[in-house]
C-alpha cells in the first residue's frame, strides 16, 4: 500500500512542479497593516 502513496505524492508533486495551481487568496493584500498605522500617527499624517 505505502507503494501506490509514493506514487500518488510523486505524481501529484509532477503535477504542481509542471501546472502549479494558482490560489489568489494567498496572494491577495487587503491593505495598508497596523505597521504603517502606526507610522503615520507617530507623524502627525492624517490620510482623510
Amino acid at each position: 500500500m505505502t507503494i501506490w502513496n509514493h506514487i500518488s505524492h510523486f505524481a501529484f508533486a509532477v503535477r504542481e512542479f509542471v501546472a502549479p495551481t494558482y490560489r489568489p487568496e494567498r496572494h491577495y493584500m487587503r491593505g495598508p497593516g497596523p505597521a504603517c498605522a502606526r507610522r503615520t500617527t507617530s507623524l502627525g499624517i492624517t490620510l482623510h
